[in-house]
């Protein structure tokens, strides 16, 4: 059995993670920036820079050129949709397996 994530993970300490990797969600957030969380059994954890800050990507393929290398293959891309709660409309909580239901799944296959 693997063990549980830990609630944030750098690129270094992702990479010394044992098998089985996570599953990987690349979440589309506002101004086209997009986050990563990792998800393995019922523990998720936040890609992070070495400072602790949550790390930002501009392009799925910029989280392609720093997942790959380390043996990933494709991510689920989600994202936050705050339309309804623009209009005043209630926003039931979306659980994270959820989120990877309805997500689009996206090819790690970096080309230079």
């Amino acid at each position: 059995m693997s063990s549980p994530l830990p609630p944030r993970l750098t690129l270094e300490e992702l990479s010394q993670l044992t098998a089985p990797l996570p599953d990987v969600e690349l979440h589309g957030i506002d101004m086209g920036w997009y986050i990563v969380r990792l998800h393995r059994d019922e523990s998720v954890s936040l890609l992070v820079n070495p400072q602790g800050e949550t790390k930002r990507f501009s392009g799925t393929q910029w989280v392609s050129r720093a997942l790959a290398p380390l043996g990933f293959t494709h991510g689920i891309l989600t994202w936050a949709d705050a339309a309804d709660e623009m209009i005043g409309n209630p926003i039931p909580p979306v659980s994270a397996q959820q989120r990877l239901e309805h997500g689009v799944r996206v090819a790690f296959a970096t080309r230079h």
